[in-house]
């Protein structure tokens, strides 16, 4: 059976590349992304398989039944593009302007289209249902992975499984990790209003631009003071803005920032002590100011027994040649709703192109994945889906 699957993926894989690149063509921002969820749910309509559109938003699910009964399985891949402007110079290089697959998405859902297609081709020999979540706006919070769960995406689903392409490992580089792979990821606003005037007159005006700066270096005593050193966070001010005429003191200034965590008490903790740094700076300068936080995606949180079923399939597939632990990554991902509501994993598939020692990072204009790795991502996901099942 296995040897079946890889042979039909591999049969297909020039399918899998040139859904890539046509979706790479033609990127959507999130929650904006009908014409590639139009485009995913005709593939599903012309292989004959049920498929449901609109689900949470712009998401698309697809499910197949095998021939046999069995637990239900689901295999996420998400769809949404970045505001970028593209510059890797690939003759299929975006053709929208400002906007670009900087993060492999378009490689994901290409992914997922060809491994359902093999499942359905195979669907009488299987066992249990497979469910394919197409999930719109996995790039910007609230995200698209909570309203699809709330529309129904699990119902019924035993154990979940997504990997990501990941351009910072090499090809045939799985990483996994049991627990905590993924933070949470948050984000702040600090509008700081002072009392601005003449640059020449410093000493009647609250120079906003001093306090913002203060407070930038004061927000630095949260992770290295608050946070016990075995744990780990982040607190970073992302943006300083300040707009005045060289010889003007600042009336007001805007900052923004993210905060990533892991555990949710220092979660929390971190959010009550960066309102208690900012007023207490506020205060002692004598200004006001306004403050908001918000909530982004939780941490994505790993189930064990999962995982270590995840490892055991991974060394099944030959593109695989290199299987390790990794270590927590801070950025985030709303797979972890999934993770919340029934068990599964996530994992990375290394993705760097061929020959390049660093390929450049996800969210770079410059971007791309070495295409080989969705096939060893299809196997992977593919094998342990129909060993789930059964």
């Amino acid at each position: 059976m296995k040897e079946k699957i890889f042979e039909r993926l591999e049969q297909y894989y020039n399918e899998m590349v040139k859904i890539r690149r046509y979706l790479h063509q033609n990127p959507e921002l999130s929650f904006k992304e009908v014409k590639t969820a139009a485009f995913i749910a005709e593939y599903y309509n012309r292989l004959g398989v049920e498929v449901k559109t609109g689900v949470g938003g712009n998401g698309v699910v697809a499910r197949i039944k095998g021939g046999k009964s069995g637990k239900t399985v689901a295999l996420r891949a998400d769809f949404d593009a970045l505001p970028i402007h593209e510059e890797t110079g690939l003759p299929f290089k975006s053709l929208v302007p400002g906007v670009m697959h900087a993060c492999g998405h378009d490689g994901h859902t290409a992914t997922l289209l060809v491994l359902a297609r093999v499942i359905n081709e195979m669907k009488e020999e299987l066992s249990g249902e497979y469910v394919m979540i197409h999930q719109h706006a996995e790039e910007y919070a609230p995200g698209g992975a909570k309203p699809m769960i709330e529309d129904g995406c699990l119902d019924g689903v035993d154990v979940i499984f997504g990997t990501h392409l990941w351009a910072d490992g090499p090809y045939g580089n799985i990483r996994y990790r049991k627990g905590p792979i993924m933070a949470a990821a948050d984000r702040f606003e600090i509008t700081i209003k002072g009392y601005g005037g003449h640059g020449a007159q410093p000493h009647k005006t609250k120079d906003a631009i001093v306090i913002g700066s203060q407070l930038v270096m004061n927000l630095q005593q949260i992770v290295s003071r608050r946070v016990a050193p075995i744990e780990s966070a982040v607190v970073s001010v992302g943006s300083f803005i300040s707009d005045n005429a060289f010889n003007v003191i600042a009336d007001e200034a805007k900052l923004g920032g993210t905060v990533r965590t892991f555990n949710e008490d220092i979660r929390d903790m971190i959010e009550k002590e960066i309102e208690r740094i900012v007023k207490g700076t506020c205060i002692a300068a004598g200004c006001e100011y306004e403050f908001n936080y918000y909530r982004g995606y939780p941490a994505v949180v790993n189930h064990d027994a999962e995982t270590d079923f995840l490892v055991d399939v991974a060394k099944e597939v030959p593109e695989n040649t290199l299987i390790e632990e990794t270590k927590p990554e801070m950025g985030g991902e709303d797979f972890a709703y999934y993770l919340q509501n029934v068990k599964g994993t996530f994992f990375f598939t290394g993705a760097r192109p061929d020959g390049v020692e660093h390929g450049y990072p996800h969210h770079h204009p410059k971007f791309d994945i070495n295409e080989k790795a969705m096939l060893a991502a299809a196997k992977t996901l593919g094998l342990a889906a129909i060993k789930s099942a059964n």
